[in-house]
């Protein structure tokens, strides 16, 4: 695929971006920014969480996992789908009862001014790590497949992707977001589908011979019940599946921030399940491309990448496959490089506005706007430091363990809420934020410990065991409420 065809395919998806962005945010305001007016359409916002799930990283590793996690991700699957419920039925009829615009009001209502901070603090600190990591994994990728042929450096190449999320999210923040997503759902998918229909053409199947092939292959595994040890075991998966979407869904106010968009529960209630019966489908699709993708290298007898991050780029870019494989690619690329950049960017905002500067919610309509605006650039500032920060150290293994810790922080999240929620006992705030600090520590600990002396192996679940410490420690300094 040649540069010129990458740079068109680009620029033609970013004018209908700022195209459409620009359609929906023009006569924004301040509540439009936060929730959208509550006045989107639950299909509307269905459609549009779907590329809000899907980030890049999900889209170049998701494909490449298989040769090594064959299908075990669909078991996360499974507890995501039963995290969607709990948010559902749980959570939503909560922040919409509570009337908050940002999930993290709810601490102040239920504990007060220091848990409200400690909790938006935790958030702010692992969506700019997460978000930031993630950007910087497309524009590696990117800069790779097309700056450095060209002689752009890489800080270019971050500024000006920052500088166009920064655009389309200032003109309505979630308002742009869902009509904006929605193009990205679109891409994602069709980027999806197309390349499995190319992939089974080239190699000469039909889809009922790809499917026998794909059921055939030893990447298609999808239940681990042998090994109670192993991070890939059923139950721990599921649980670790459940317990991150409800803490980075359903308490992460980038991703709730459509699902409150709703213009009532029950809308927002019928989003998300239709989300989780979507993300099931979509997730599968991923994972038959990945498999399709190996299988098609051994077909072409291509060399394997170093990375199973860059085998769906190879295939598509180089594989002599028609162009519009290579097409489709880089737009759900970069699609889901937008997606998750500008909800993040939007979420930190409001997070930030709301919830670190609470005294913002007393100022007028226009003083308001005019501390979101900033506070919004600030925000773009720090992402695109970060960025550079990820570039610097230059290690992967440095960089998994910046990702690693980034999660670590919805633990104390998760703790907080379920006390909140499961409990009427009112603590010590001085002590909250020790707590949030202590536990994360504390899992990793436990995690290491486990490793090293028992061979048992904690994956995802660690999340739960950091919101049993930040409970522990919780009920430790709380008394009985009057």
């Amino acid at each position: 695929m040649s540069s010129f065809a990458i740079i068109l395919t680009i620029v033609g998806y970013l004018l209908l971006l700022l195209l459409i962005s620009y359609r929906s945010g023009r006569r924004d305001d301040n509540n439009s920014f936060f929730i959208a007016n509550r006045a989107t359409s639950w299909y509307m916002a269905t459609f549009a969480m779907i590329g809000a799930a899907m980030s890049g990283v999900t889209f170049i590793s998701v494909p490449g996992s298989v040769a090594t996690d064959s299908f075990s991700y669909l078991q996360m699957v499974v507890g995501f789908t039963i995290g969607q419920f709990i948010v559902a039925f749980v959570l939503i009829p909560l922040f919409y009862r509570r009337g908050v615009v940002s999930l993290y009001q709810y601490l102040e209502q239920r504990f007060g001014i220091t848990t409200h901070l400690t909790g938006a603090w935790c958030f702010l600190v692992a969506k700019v790590v997460a978000a930031s990591l993630k950007v910087y994994i497309v524009c590696a990728v990117m800069q790779l497949l097309l700056f450095d042929g060209i002689g752009v450096p890489f800080f270019v190449n971050v500024l000006s992707t920052m500088l166009i999320v920064w655009l389309y999210t200032r003109w309505g923040g979630v308002k742009s977001l869902i009509p904006t997503d929605s193009l990205q759902s679109l891409c994602l998918v069709a980027a999806v589908v197309i390349s499995i229909y190319w992939l089974c053409s080239a190699m000469g199947w039909s889809l009922g011979e790809a499917y026998d092939q794909v059921t055939a292959s030893s990447y298609s595994r999808i239940w681990f019940f042998d090994d109670p040890n192993s991070a890939r075991y059923f139950w721990k998966m599921v649980a670790g599946g459940a317990l991150c979407l409800v803490a980075m869904t359903g308490l992460d106010q980038d991703m709730m921030q459509r699902n409150m968009s709703c213009r009532s529960v029950r809308e927002a209630q019928v989003n998300i399940v239709l989300t989780a019966l979507c993300q099931i489908v979509v997730i599968a699709l991923f994972l038959v491309l990945g498999v399709l993708l190996y299988l098609y290298i051994d077909f072409a007898q291509m060399s394997l990448p170093d990375s199973g991050d860059k085998v769906f780029a190879l295939v598509a870019t180089q594989g002599g496959l028609p162009l519009i494989v290579g097409v489709v690619f880089i737009a759900g690329l970069i699609s889901s490089t937008f997606s998750s950049a500008g909800s993040a960017l939007t979420s930190l905002t409001t997070s930030f506005t709301l919830d670190i500067m609470p005294q913002s919610v007393q100022r007028d309509e226009s003083a308001l706007r005019r501390l979101r605006e900033r506070v919004h650039i600030v925000m773009a500032l720090i992402m695109v430091v970060t960025i550079l920060l990820f570039e610097v150290i230059n290690n992967d293994g440095v960089i998994n363990l910046i990702f690693r810790i980034a999660g670590y922080t919805y633990g104390p999240i998760l703790g907080l809420f379920v006390f909140g929620m499961a409990t009427k006992r009112r603590v010590n705030e001085r002590f909250v934020p020790i707590i949030s600090i202590v536990a994360p520590l504390l899992s990793y600990a436990l995690q290491w410990t486990l490793a090293r002396y028992c061979d048992y192996h904690i994956g995802f679940e660690l999340l739960g065991y950091n919101a049993l410490f930040v409970i522990f420690g919780l009920a430790i300094v709380s008394r009985k409420a009057k």
